[in-house]
Parts: C-alpha cells; structure tokens; sequence
C-alpha cells in the first residue's frame, strides 16, 4: 500500500533539513527518559545521527519521552570512550564536551556552523576524565543559581538550540545537505521501513518511488 502523499512530502520536508555535520555524543547516560529526551531534541533541531558510549551491558530502551522521535534519528553504539571520539574525529567533528574546567568556554562562544559533536557525560559523574582529555575543549552554560548544574538532557537542548540558532543564521537549513545517493535511501526507509528491510535482507535495491511517494517498480 502506498504512503499518503501529505505523509510524503511531510517526510522529505524533515530529512531536507537534516544537518549530517551536527551531532551529539552521550558517555554513559543510562536513565532512559534522559537519552529519549536527548533524542527528542535532536529530532528537533534536525540532527540525523546520534552517538553513544555503553559501557555497561544493559542498554537503555526508549521512554514515551520520545514520542516516536527514535524513528528519525539513528543511534549509533560505541564500545568505548576511545573509538567514539577516534570515529568522529576521522569524520572531521570538532568535539567539544559540557564540562566544567578552567579551560571551559561559554557554549554560545562555539561556532556550531562547523561540524560539532557535543559531548554528554553520564547523569551521576558527567564526563570522564579520559573523555575530557580526548575532545577538543570543553564548554559550560553559565547559571546563576545555588545548583551549578542541569539535568543532561536539559544542558543538551541548551546547546543545540544555540546551535540550531546559529545554523538558521547561515541558512544551513535551506538547502538539502545530504548527498543524492543517502537522500534517496533514507527517504525510502523512512517511508516504507518495512519493504526497506525486506529488500536489505534480499539484497536488493529498493524500488523507485514517484513524485507523491508513490511506489513505481524496481530500481
């Protein structure tokens, strides 16, 4: 059955304002409402691909926290600090962690505009020592308060928003930034996740779609 056409362009609206160059990388938030919650703001300020360190056994699940945003977004799992922070760094990610140091910046000072990977520790230690020495600095958001710190999943919509602000400025969310081939096997997955996977597992192409969704025939 094909997708409603409304859903459609609903589709290709969101994912044409996906910013492959932005991205977060959680160590060890385990609660979660808090990695749903961090997901849900990814969602909103059009990050496509989320990292995360476990290094535990047990992953967390996704809360109603998330309203569905999960979909949206690919989450991706890293056995440890190093391989996280070496994998980014290879794709050109400048990381920058939200830890207090006397080296830390004011957030709003970053230029997001630049590809960035903000740094999330976990809710009881914040971010490792090993974590902390492999990015590329370190990044606070000034409070005024008796309490000196925010709930991880709040510090992050902090930041992404200033991110986001900052993108918009630069009309980086004009102009689709995903190459040809990946937009088009996205847009697919997302609108048919389940004849995407049937096709993944028979190694085939996924069909063409027409100009409203809907499906033509093989590629």
């Amino acid at each position: 059955m094909n997708v409603l056409p409304r859903r459609y362009h609903r589709i290709k609206q969101v994912l044409e304002k996906r910013q492959p160059d932005l991205t977060v990388l959680t160590e060890d938030v385990h609660k979660p409402h808090n990695l749903s919650a961090i997901i849900r703001t990814c969602d909103a300020v059009g990050i496509l691909e989320v990292h995360t360190i476990n290094t535990t056994d047990e992953f967390p699940t996704f809360s109603q926290v998330a309203q569905g945003s999960d979909k949206w977004v690919f989450l991706h799992t890293h056995a440890n600090t190093e391989t996280a922070i070496t994998h980014l760094k290879s794709k050109d990610f400048k990381i920058y962690a939200a830890h207090f140091t006397e080296k830390s910046f004011d957030y709003r000072e970053i230029d997001y505009t630049q590809p960035t990977a903000i740094l999330l520790g976990a809710e009881k230690w914040g971010v490792s020592e090993k974590a902390a020495n492999l990015v590329d600095g370190h990044i606070i958001i000034p409070m005024l308060g008796m309490v000196q710190s925010l709930n991880v999943s709040v510090a992050a919509a902090v930041i992404l928003f200033e991110a986001q602000r900052q993108r918009l400025a630069k009309k980086m969310y004009d102009t689709t930034r995903l190459d040809v081939q990946r937009y088009n096997q996205i847009l697919f997955e997302w609108t048919y996740p389940e004849i995407a996977k049937r096709s993944q597992e028979k190694g085939e192409s996924y069909p063409l779609l027409g100009e409203n969704g809907e499906i033509l025939g093989a590629n």
